[in-house]
């Protein structure tokens, strides 16, 4: 087995297998392709049934030299998960990876917007442009649902159960679940789709999807973060955000006026409550004013 047909054959797995998302696909061959890349540079011949912990070690104190310690986790993580996919192959009987050691890093706290702040930003879109609509209720459905880019630009008008204040979310790993949806929400994507979506020239192969560009295709994610970027620079917000801090937003705020840690992981999609209860390192002076307000013998 050489590196090319091991790589190509562990994507089909993450795929069908797993059902990982292509994003999700490309950023571990892409960090396979790092340690091929290093093997051909120094003549390395080892097979990926052959290759050994001292020459993985020694790819890791490579990268060490140019990427962050988080990137360099993400590397090794992507490793490990290979080589676990050979074993359970029986392509080779252990994991060199076994006794790498992952570099510790912090975790870091997501970046967030105040109230006000997302208030400016939808407030700044221009509606009297066709694209404006789309645009409100683009960031609505962002900061109301608190989705993913990639579940946002996939949501469909198939998945909107606006009678039961639904709307059916397909998450990493193609998992779904049904996030609720507001009265606002609701009032500005109805907006979009019956004043404005309907006057696009839609594609068949695009006809169910909701959010649409000007030649009635689907948006990709680019395009997001362009509309985002473009907004914050209008109110000239100094914050580094993309479409992801929208999400950060929703669970803090959610979290600040008391809403309980399951309900939000459920909502959010995490498959681990360690992931949601990063949210409550977020705005440690709101958890002093829970204590103060609640504990007994403040």
């Amino acid at each position: 087995m050489n590196w090319e047909q091991a790589l190509q054959d562990y994507q089909h797995y993450l795929k069908i297998e797993r059902g990982l998302s292509d994003n999700s696909i490309s950023s571990y061959a892409q960090d396979l392709q790092k340690l091929i890349n290093f093997l051909v540079s120094f003549e390395n011949g080892e097979s990926p049934i052959q290759i050994q912990q001292e020459t993985i070690q020694a790819f890791v104190y490579e990268i060490a030299k140019t990427v962050n310690p988080r990137s360099q986790a993400r590397a090794i993580s992507s490793l490990k998960g290979f080589f676990n996919y050979l074993v359970f192959e029986d392509y080779r009987p252990d994991n060199p990876m076994d006794l790498i050691e992952t570099p510790k890093i912090g975790r870091k706290l997501p970046d967030t917007l105040s109230i006000d702040e997302i208030n400016d930003l939808i407030g700044a879109i221009d509606l009297s442009k066709p694209e404006g609509e789309r645009n409100r209720a683009i960031l609505e459905t962002l900061y109301g649902c608190g989705l993913r880019v990639s579940e946002l630009i996939g949501l469909k008008l198939s998945d909107l159960y606006f009678d039961e204040d639904f709307v059916k979310v397909t998450g990493k790993g193609n998992k779904q679940r049904f996030v609720p949806i507001s009265s606002i929400n609701k009032k500005y994507i109805n907006i979009y789709r019956n004043e404005i979506r309907v006057h696009l020239p839609i594609l068949k192969e695009y006809q169910d999807f909701l959010f649409l560009n000007r030649r009635g295709k689907q948006l990709t994610r680019a395009m997001i973060f362009t509309i985002i970027k473009r907004l914050a620079e209008k109110i000239g917000l100094k914050k580094n955000i993309s479409p992801h801090t929208f999400r950060h937003s929703f669970a803090t705020h959610l979290l600040e006026n008391g809403a309980d840690l399951r309900a939000i992981q459920q909502m959010l999609g995490h498959s681990s409550i360690t992931t949601t209860e990063i949210y409550m390192h977020v705005n440690r002076k709101h958890l002093a004013d829970v204590l103060q307000a609640y504990h007994p013998r403040k």
